[in-house]
């Protein structure tokens, strides 16, 4: 199995199986509008200009599961990447990342490849991981995506080789991408 046997909705509504993306390095992330991480939109668009052209894609999946960081419909969503970030990798439909409901790409990402740990040391995980303990205890166990801006890293087969929590910054993900790509 590999990630070509999943398809879903890009943002107008069109099924889009995930076998389009074949002989590209692909990375996968939940993303929200209103997270501490948001800003992240900005690192992981200049990853996809640097490497588009070199057999890059980013496919960006909104999620409202976490703290309701993504309340508005797609559109909306659409127009605040595009206009806020400048966003122009492939962004699909609003999805559940976690528990019943979850979209079924994200199951098997989390399955595949699981929990490791937040990055403690970075200045968001301050205020991320007391907000989980007193909150959202139940996110802190088993393997499923635990916050916005969980990033899966997939090689050219479809196979999924890395997971990157939210404490992990697009930029510090280079490295693993141009090896993936043959720099």
């Amino acid at each position: 199995m590999s990630i070509y046997n999943f398809s879903a909705k890009s943002m107008n509504g069109q099924d889009i199986c995930l076998d389009n993306y074949k002989d590209k390095v692909i990375l996968i992330v939940n993303t929200a509008s209103q997270c501490g991480f948001t800003f992240q939109y900005e690192d992981l668009q200049r990853l996809y200009d640097r490497y588009k052209e070199k057999d890059f894609v980013i496919l960006g999946f909104p999620c409202n599961q976490f703290a309701g960081q993504e309340p508005d419909d797609n559109d909306k969503v659409q127009a605040f990447c595009t206009l806020r970030y400048g966003v122009s990798f492939p962004m699909f439909q609003k999805v559940n990342v976690r528990d019943e409901g979850a979209h079924p790409l994200f199951e098997y990402l989390a399955s595949t490849k699981p929990f490791e740990g937040f990055d403690e040391s970075h200045p968001v995980a301050k205020v991320l991981i007391p907000l989980l303990k007193e909150k959202h205890p139940e996110y802190l166990f088993g393997d499923a995506v635990r916050w916005n801006f969980t990033k899966f890293l997939i090689d050219k087969k479809g196979n999924v080789l890395k997971r990157y929590e939210a404490t992990t910054d697009p930029t510090d993900m280079e490295k693993d991408i141009e090896l993936l790509l043959k720099f």
